[in-house]
């Protein structure tokens, strides 16, 4: 009897979590770092969420909202002021991150056409490995067999504090009880919605970053990468992250 093949794991660290726990703060400082392509995958479900609204494409509209995947094209790009996200030729960076888009974002994500169109292009991107994905279902979904899984988290009111902060950086006035309430909303629908419900990867390192500055964070990731891979980073006292204390965003 020949023995189980050794299964090939992916060159790509995934990194899932709730709204707020951090996970697009440090994985652009990963992907930095690593030298690796960041994957805003809640980007992508953003840009379809605008589109949508452009073109008066209802969240329930199933086949419409297929339709629409089918000749869209998004990408990214680096420039002076960070990852630009690109659909359709158009740098939708800023337009995607305001509020009204991210609640339809959250519509469109559960759609059964959406998310197979958004898993192709995901899985595409990432094919050739050297990718740091972030999401809510990248270790589970996207890419399972990523080497290197991570499930970010912390409490509500520390991810409701980010989050507002995150908002008044960028002129959006809101209060923050209701930044509290659409979180607690967005947990209860990621975890118990039928497709790709938001949970850890059963081989995924649960990091808490209750308290915890974003470099910490991205810290702790490294030296677990380093440590089960052959991957070479420099010691902790050449890090190029700062040792100011601070919140992640993501």
């Amino acid at each position: 009897m020949k023995p189980p093949r050794k299964e090939i794991k992916m060159e790509i660290v995934t990194i899932d979590g709730p709204a707020g726990a951090g996970k697009s703060t440090v994985g652009k400082m990963l992907a930095q770092r690593l030298k690796y392509l960041f994957l805003d995958t809640g980007a992508m479900y953003r840009a379809v969420a605008l589109r949508a609204k452009e073109q008066g494409v209802s969240p329930e509209d199933e086949v419409a909202l297929e339709h629409l995947c089918q000749d869209l094209d998004i990408s990214f790009e680096e420039d002076t002021q960070g990852q630009r996200v690109i659909c359709q030729g158009e740098d939708v960076t800023e337009k995607i991150r305001e509020p009204e888009v991210g609640w339809m974002a959250s519509l469109v994500s559960m759609k059964r056409p959406v998310r197979q169109a958004m898993v192709r292009l995901q899985r595409k991107i990432g094919g050739k490995g050297k990718v740091v994905a972030e999401g809510r279902d990248t270790g589970t979904v996207v890419f399972p067999r990523a080497k290197f899984k991570f499930f970010l988290d912390a409490d509500l009111e520390e991810r409701a504090r980010r989050r507002h902060r995150d908002m008044a950086d960028r002129a959006i006035s809101v209060e923050m009880e209701s930044v509290v309430k659409e979180i607690r909303d967005r947990d209860e629908q990621d975890s118990s919605r039928e497709l790709a419900p938001l949970h850890p990867a059963a081989d995924a390192h649960h990091i808490d970053s209750t308290g915890i500055s974003a470099p910490e964070v991205a810290e702790r990731i490294l030296a677990v990468i380093e440590k089960t891979s052959s991957l070479q980073l420099k010691p902790p006292h050449l890090s190029p992250f700062p040792r100011k204390r601070g919140r992640g965003r993501g």
